[in-house]
């Protein structure tokens, strides 16, 4: 009986595994890779238009914390007055940013 729950558990613990990644995957595509790419690099039309940084890089990797990236995603990003990157707090909850957050350390080469 222990070993069915604990394989029931296990078996539920992947399937969210799974649909968070699904999620977070599609949260990047919507939100996200219009400007940063598929990949993270930045080497879309707007992306190098706004100098992005290349997400695939280690150094840009160091250049900031999973704080400063969660801020940034949900705050927004403003430079010299203007809106670099608009605000996810309103439409993504906690737990989606930080899948957000995760995903782009997941580009790092």
């Amino acid at each position: 009986m222990n070993k069915t729950l604990i394989a029931i558990a296990i078996a539920g613990a992947f399937g969210t595994a799974s649909v968070m990644a699904a999620d977070v995957q599609e949260n990047w595509d919507k939100q996200c890779a219009k400007c940063h790419g598929k990949d993270g690099a930045g080497q879309t039309t707007m992306g190098k238009k706004l100098k992005l940084k290349d997400y695939t890089n280690a150094s840009v990797q160091a250049s900031f914390t999973d704080e400063q990236a969660t801020t940034a995603i949900k705050d927004g990003v403003k430079e010299d007055g203007k809106t670099k990157m608009k605000a996810y707090g309103d439409t993504l909850s906690g737990d989606e940013i930080k899948a957000l957050v995760a995903h782009v350390r997941s580009f790092k080469k």
